[in-house]
């Protein structure tokens, strides 16, 4: 009798993403947006990595009001503000995954854990996964890859890497090490709380540690606004290796903090209960791979002005002690780091793999300067960008390496997309240049200077009355495809996952500002206007309609926001 073997899927795509954190569902969806077929591996039942329900880290970037991650980050975050307004991690989940499941050109595979890769010379041919859920065996052929795993399993390839921190003298960094060495920053379990009307005490399991006063130095140890990141170990050790026995060690941790809170005779904790616990670790840093650039503390301070920026940053240098829980002072240093500043394309490929992409807590960086990019905004926006570069190399038959040569159609591609380049201007449509520009009351001019939000003081944009319009008018009839805007999502809102759910909730709304109803209308024969768009219920920043039209004129029309009289709007083109 033959043995049984379990069944194998092969997959042919142009892009393997493997991992499904934020890094990687963005890259996804950007390739995926852009043309080329995409599988994306994911060894979870859900995505968003560490901002899943499963670990339930919020999701932090560049600091400032004006510098907020937009793209599909911002898309993303609308949506959940939309259809989510009490905040329920259940429905973010289903939010993060319907963007890749319903994503044209992307095959999504949940529950698979990349465990095995073929190699052609220096490229990687194949990688294989293991679908737990289905017993099944998938095994993904590509033109490019790209490891977006956090944990750098790909590494297999013969991929350069570096592992632990660096000692000053090698890239003439101050804030780090004399001698290197192989400790990281270390591993959390997160907590989550929910405000209650009457103290019921909590019974800890006889496994949890105990702590008294004095035992947490330089803890917040008050329940409100508490998202317990710094229960955390394990930097001392092996954040991949030891991660079970990590989580262990974690709960133990956990359970013995929240008994010290919740039963303290103060009542700090009197009002207050546990709503949720991890049982899987959020990580930090462990494997980071080597690209063209690695990306130093020297960088960030010099505001990072690259001249292949595909993304920013604006995170302090926030540096954990790899004792962590253990180390008796404060648990992180936040050395200052310009907010924003750029991230260059050549920290998001191999060096030495020939199509090897990566995107997320594993690009090519020192510790460091991994230090400030780590966090999930500054991830999801890298990923966009590392996405729509494996995209043109599929349009262009490049290496991720020769994507450079297309550095200014990849970056007009990612403003486009609504991404922010600090110091760049988005290319203006030539038709929108040339024409006129109008307005029934204000100055409409900034709503085509290519830069889309506001920025240090500087508006950008036009503030517009419910029945106000803007028109663009052509000196002859003009062929015309499309329509773009970009409306103020408020940027000042970083439109975070709760950490706690207080008594009276967490309920959200899409910002006021937001152009919710608008007409698009375009001049006729007869010289009068004639609506052919109307949009109604928008809640999202970027807007992008096809219009077929030969005309001399168009013209949008303010008909609702989402609660204020006025709408905002950066930038309105027409191409």
């Amino acid at each position: 009798m033959d043995k049984l073997q379990f069944e194998v899927v092969e997959h042919e795509a142009d892009v393997c993403i493997v991992g499904g954190g934020m890094a990687g569902l963005c890259a996804a969806i950007a390739a995926a947006r852009h043309g080329a077929r995409v599988v994306l591996m994911q060894d979870r039942s859900v995505l968003g990595g560490n901002a899943s329900s499963e670990i339930r880290m919020w999701i932090c970037g560049a600091r400032g009001g004006d510098n907020k991650e937009t793209g599909l980050l911002e898309e993303i975050m609308l949506e959940n503000y939309y259809r989510n307004p009490a905040l329920k991690y259940a429905l973010w989940d289903t939010i993060l995954y319907e963007k890749a499941q319903f994503q044209d050109n992307l095959t999504l595979l949940l529950n698979c854990t990349c465990n095995d890769l073929t190699m052609d010379g220096h490229r990687i041919a194949s990688v294989k996964g293991w679908q737990l859920t289905t017993q099944t065996w998938h095994v993904v052929k590509a033109k490019y890859f790209s490891d977006c795993s956090g944990d750098s399993v790909l590494r297999i390839s013969g991929a350069e890497f570096r592992h632990g921190r660096e000692a000053g003298d090698e890239f003439q960094e101050v804030y780090a090490l004399e001698e290197p060495d192989r400790k990281t920053m270390g591993n959390s379990v997160l907590i989550q709380l929910r405000e209650v009307d009457e103290h019921v005490p909590f019974v800890a399991p006889k496994w949890a540690h105990k702590y008294k006063d004095g035992d947490l130095p330089h803890r917040p140890l008050m329940p409100r606004g508490n998202n317990f990141w710094w229960l955390e170990i394990g930097g001392t050790g092996d954040t991949i290796a030891g991660t079970e026995g990590q989580r262990d060690e974690l709960l133990k941790i956990a359970f013995g903090v929240w008994d010290y809170i919740k039963n303290h005779p103060d009542g700090r904790g009197h009002k207050w209960e546990l709503e949720w616990i991890g049982a899987l670790p959020g990580k930090r840093e462990n494997i980071r791979y080597v690209g063209d650039h690695i990306l130093t503390q020297n960088d960030i301070e010099a505001e990072g002005r690259f001249d292949d920026m595909v993304a920013f940053g604006g995170w302090t240098m926030d540096d954990h002690p790899p004792e962590a829980f253990h180390y008796p002072g404060p648990p992180t240093t936040f050395h200052p780091a310009p907010s924003p500043y750029g991230i260059p394309y050549r920290v998001l490929y191999s060096r030495n793999i020939e199509n090897m992409f990566f995107s997320g807590r594993n690009i090519s960086a020192t510790h460091m300067g991994l230090s400030s990019t780590r966090v999930m905004a500054t991830c999801a926006v890298m990923g966009q960008a590392m996405g729509t570069a494996a995209a043109l190399a599929v349009q262009h038959a490049c290496s991720p390496r020769e994507v450079l040569t297309h550095m200014r159609e990849l970056q007009a591609t990612l403003m486009d997309d609504d991404c922010y380049l600090p110091w760049h201007a988005r290319p203006i449509p030539e038709i929108s240049r040339q024409a006129r520009l109008s307005a029934s009351v204000g100055d409409p001019e900034p709503v085509r200077n290519g830069i889309d939000r506001s920025i240090k003081g500087v508006d950008n944009g036009w503030w517009g009355p419910l029945g106000a319009s803007i028109e663009y008018h052509f000196d002859a009839p003009t062929q015309i495809s499309r329509v773009r805007f970009t409306f103020d999502s408020n940027l000042k809102d970083n439109k975070r996952m709760p950490c706690s759910y207080p008594l009276k909730g967490n309920r959200v709304q899409v910002p006021e500002m937001m152009t919710r109803a608008f007409d698009v209308e375009i001049l006729d024969d007869t010289g009068n206007w004639q609506c052919v768009q109307r949009v109604r219920d928008n809640y999202q920043r970027l807007v992008r309609r096809p219009l077929e039209a030969v005309t001399r004129g168009v013209r949008f029309v303010v008909r609702e926001s989402w609660g204020m009289d006025q709408v905002h709007l950066f930038a309105f083109d027409v191409s």
